[in-house]
């Protein structure tokens, strides 16, 4: 099964993000085995000073303060080295988990075309596998340990430290129970604006022209305060529980010196345990305590991992067979379709054949569902139901790396990537120099790349943003041509061109025709149109008509839905286009079209050569 976005799904797969924490639970699992030394080596300073009470104060042997002074020593330098391994190991383990999930997580973000969440998300568990809570993961098991040391020393100083585990424990469950929603609701609002503010970075010049910056910004400080609140009110009650734990411990520490005091003065142990025994509970409650302050860091990469595990939902480990080249044959059969979050679907019923070789005019108003039904044709998305086949194979049973080569694609929305021109048209691949200056030559775009400052050398900025819109159009169909795919679907490619490049793209439909290469164009302007063979025809997501240009150009301009639409100027069935560069915006009335003074004096002349 397959998602409509064109991503294989799979339960209970074996995702790299499986094999990441499966091989991250192993090295945990020994990592948390070593944190049991390294705890054992905290008992060092209360052991030490246990024996300096206990022993050397009372024999006054300088000899034996050495030796314990030595081994002190040399414990803590084993307990530094330890802690040490321990963090670079962990920085390791969060680096191999990176790079195992990084290139699948990637791809899953550009298949599914959702933002760059996903990757921040891995950032923000890589960040909390190498931080402070992390250890504090580590420690909170072994607080027994020292608690168990607590009680060895005298019944009354264990229970006195057990309860303020008790009382810090229940402290940070309460964080967690009042701070978690809000938390929650803080993330959601922080990514909103984030993708918000990477959105109208991309639109900046629009934004600017058009004055839309203050309206935007209020938008954007809108989702911006919303988070802050939330994050507010957690971090104020996050903040009173941390005092309130302060308060707690130091009360403690009171309560287990004043205890040790009694002791000691009943001669039950000696004043040396009750210092150990003050040490060895702050040790045994740090961890519970830490836990609160770090809850948000925890709760945080556990929402993050959570999102990780939706992305690769529908991850599918196993890669089709390689097919043999296509034709370029494409077959529709009852689709259905709908853009990703969409609830109705834009494309309904479409059942057609585009046979190898043919070019294809797709035209209708806007809204149509025009771009909908290439995305289908390009394996973009898949359907909700029916198939959409090239060669006879659905696009889910074709290798997607190996069926790029043979499809050539003009998406609206042009974008172009850091690197030189001719890494552009290449698609980043090996760049062959002369398939690079062939494709620019067959859309015209040779000279004006000559004319750059370094040719096909010159660097392009993110977006393309130092060309203009005729530029970066004119190298986006030169990438679509590159290598001569089997079939090209441009979607209104002279949308930033002038008349030259309208024309230069009429040229290149007949040259494909001549190579049998399949084309599908989405247009208007009856310079493209008339350089098809058949004209499609969709109207609200229905293929309305669909059939040779002769036949259906002249239906469409005389009968059309009920409200303003834009179609091509046209004479005389079988004469071809009337024009060389017009866009006819035709105004409807009562279902029927008002011809505009030009068509009439056209529709004359015909009657009269009929006559």
């Amino acid at each position: 099964m397959a998602d409509k976005t064109g991503v294989p799904s799979g339960a209970d797969n074996d995702s790299p993000l499986t094999q990441a924490v499966a091989g991250l639970k192993r090295h945990l699992t020994v990592l948390l085995g070593f944190s049991c030394f390294l705890n054992l080596l905290i008992l060092t300073g209360p052991l030490y000073m246990l024996q300096v009470y206990d022993r050397v104060l009372v024999s006054r042997n300088e000899p034996t303060l050495v030796y314990l002074t030595l081994l002190a020593v040399a414990a803590l330098l084993v307990l530094a080295a330890l802690d040490v391994v321990r963090s670079r190991i962990l920085v390791r383990l969060s680096n191999k988990f990176s790079q195992t999930v990084t290139p699948e997580l990637f791809r899953l973000i550009l298949g599914r075309a959702r933002t760059a969440n996903g990757l921040r998300d891995l950032e923000t568990v890589r960040n909390f596998l190498t931080g402070s809570s992390m250890v504090t993961l580590f420690d909170v098991p072994w607080a027994p340990l020292f608690l168990a040391f607590v009680y060895l020393l005298h019944p009354y100083l264990g229970h006195v430290a057990l309860t303020g585990a008790i009382l810090l424990f229940g402290l940070a469950v309460w964080n967690e129970r009042r701070t978690c929603g809000l938390l929650a609701k803080a993330g959601e609002h922080q990514r909103k604006a984030t993708d918000f503010t990477e959105l109208s970075a991309r639109n900046s010049e629009a934004i600017n022209a058009m004055g839309m910056l203050d309206n935007l910004q209020q938008r954007w400080l809108g989702d911006q305060r919303a988070a802050l609140a939330f994050q507010a009110i957690a971090s104020d009650r996050a903040g009173t529980l941390v005092s309130a734990a302060k308060f707690v411990r130091f009360t403690l520490q009171v309560a287990i010196l004043g205890t040790g005091a009694w002791l000691a003065i009943q001669d039950i142990i000696s004043p040396g345990a009750m210092i150990a025994a003050s040490i060895v509970m702050s040790r045994a409650l740090a961890p519970v305590e830490s836990s609160i302050s770090s809850w948000q860091g925890l709760q945080g990469a556990k929402r993050a991992y959570g999102r990780l595990q939706e992305a690769f939902e529908h991850y599918e480990a196993t890669t089709p067979m390689s097919l043999p080249e296509p034709s370029g044959q494409i077959g529709f059969e009852n689709v259905y379709a709908r853009p990703p979050g969409a609830e109705a679907p834009t494309i309904k019923a479409f059942s057609f054949a585009i046979e190898a070789g043919d070019s294809v005019g797709i035209t209708g108003p806007s809204g149509a569902g025009k771009s909908s039904l290439v995305k289908l044709m390009t394996g973009i998305w898949l359907p909700e139901s029916g198939s959409v086949r090239l060669d006879g194979a659905e696009f889910l049973n074709w290798n997607r790396a190996q069926l790029g080569r043979y499809i050539g694609y003009l998406p609206q929305d042009i974008e172009l990537f850091p690197g030189t021109v001719a890494d552009n048209i290449a698609r980043f691949g090996e760049a062959d120099p002369e398939k690079v200056v062939t494709a620019a030559k067959l859309v015209g775009a040779h000279s004006m790349i000559l004319d750059l400052p370094k040719a096909y050398d010159t660097l392009i900025g993110p977006g393309g943003a130092n060309l203009s819109g005729g530029q970066r159009q004119r190298i986006g169909l030169a990438r679509a041509l590159y290598d001569l795919p089997k079939l090209i679907v441009l979607d209104e490619p002279t949308s930033n061109l002038d008349a030259e490049g309208e024309s230069s793209v009429r040229t290149l439909i007949g040259w494909l025709k001549k190579q049998n290469i399949t084309c599908v164009v989405i247009a208007h302007k009856p310079t493209v149109i008339g350089g098809v063979d058949k004209l499609m025809v969709i109207q609200k997501g229905i293929l309305s008509q669909f059939g040779p240009l002769d036949e259906v150009l002249p239906g469409i301009t005389r009968q059309v839905p009920a409200e303003k639409t834009t179609v091509p100027a046209y004479g005389a069935a079988g004469s071809g286009i009337v024009g060389s560069n017009v866009e006819a915006r035709i105004p409807v009335k009562n279902g029927r079209v008002k011809l505009t003074a030009a068509e009439t004096r056209v529709s004359a002349n015909e009657n009269q050569g009929k006559q």
